[in-house]
């Protein structure tokens, strides 16, 4: 063997990343229980973005985000963040253990088989990713659809004639979730708590899907990075500058080669990955989020009490700013979908830690 070819071989490292938790190594109930206390945190953070997303999808004019939250805090004070934040936290609970676990079933059947049928690792990753965030979504909106009505419905009360979306917004008033149930209800029937579920599925399930492969892709190509980065600073840069043999701990370097990452460096990765993904999906639904929020939470104008169509609402969104009205509230939902990816796949990652039986599988 020649002496490049050797040279060759002595660099060539391999990064042990941790092996994926999947559905049949978790303790159910403590992944369920951990789950909702986890997420409920999450959620309580992240929801005053939501509202000022909400309040500006609704806004029948180009106000900005800071504006906004300006008025809202001018006119209704910290509470105002947190309208229908119970309602809201009421149907994360269920449909969050929903979600999860049609996500790690689906997951892990869809992974198992197409690695059965000889897709390539990281093929067979990225679409088992990919299908077990459509089923997810899907699965979640069952529960989260009438949520969302309701939760929306109180987000956008209090500001009326104020933050410049008085006209467009339902002039029902309602005093807590439940009065908003009844109210939503009684004049709409159930289908009135259903509004907006057939856009929902059509903006979070492809959302889903793209998000889960992206952050499957991204994780890989963050890694490979990582591994370029740690082999530079253990083998020098080509000319003769190395740091040794091979054989030092650099960052979560372990021997013979091997690049084994501490778990801060594997949080860092996920959360990078996540966000990167994040971007990408608010950047692509984002019209279809404005559409369904507004079908949600305007009463029709063409048609009495019934809630306006898509044709309409998008007729409205050109009248009132052209096609860019599309991506009102496109800077929070960025900033909400990045920043919640991160904590929540973090969040997750670590609670799948948690809840594995045999805690040996991680090491």
């Amino acid at each position: 063997m020649s002496m490049s070819a050797a040279a060759e071989d002595e660099t060539e490292q391999e990064i042990h990343i941790p092996a994926e938790i999947d559905w049949e190594m978790l303790d159910k109930s403590k992944f369920f229980i951990l789950g909702a206390a986890l997420f409920s945190g999450v959620s309580a953070t992240l929801y005053p973005i939501v509202v000022l997303k909400t309040r500006q999808q609704v806004s029948n004019s180009q106000l900005s985000c800071l504006k906004i939250g300006y008025g809202l805090l001018k006119h209704e004070g910290f509470r105002g963040l947190y309208r229908g934040f119970g309602t809201s936290l009421t149907g994360t609970v269920p449909a969050r253990a929903l979600y999860m676990a049609a996500l790690e079933v689906t997951k892990s059947n869809v992974g198992t088989a197409t690695v059965r049928l000889g897709f390539p690792e990281a093929t067979a990753a990225a679409t088992a990713n990919a299908v077990a965030g459509l089923s997810a979504a899907m699965a979640a909106q069952l529960v989260w659809t009438p949520i969302d009505v309701v939760s929306q419905r109180l987000m956008v009360q209090g500001g009326n004639g104020k933050l410049g979306y008085g006209s467009a917004s339902s002039m029902c008033k309602y005093s807590n979730g439940i009065d908003a149930f009844r109210k939503i209800v009684r004049t709409d029937g159930f289908r009135g708590l259903y509004r907006g579920f057939g856009i929902s599925i059509l903006t979070y399930a492809p959302s889903n899907a793209v998000w889960w492969a992206s952050y499957s892709v991204a994780q890989r190509m963050v890694w490979g990075g990582i591994g370029c980065c740690y082999s530079s600073k253990t083998f020098g840069d080509g000319n003769g500058n190395g740091n040794g043999n091979g054989n030092e701990n650099v960052g979560g370097i372990s021997g013979n080669n091997v690049v084994r990452p501490d778990p801060k460096t594997v949080m860092a990765v996920q959360g990078v990955s996540a966000a990167m993904a994040g971007g990408v999906s608010a950047l692509i639904t984002m019209p279809l989020d404005t559409i369904k929020t507004r079908m949600q939470v305007l009463d029709g104008e063409e048609n009495g009490r019934r809630g306006p169509t898509i044709g309409q609402t998008v007729r409205n969104l050109v009248k009132e700013g052209g096609w860019t009205a599309c991506y009102r509230g496109l800077g929070p939902r960025w900033a909400s979908m990045s920043m919640s990816a991160t904590t929540m796949i973090t969040t997750y990652e670590f609670l799948k830690r948690l809840s594995t039986k045999n805690q040996e599988v991680l090491h």
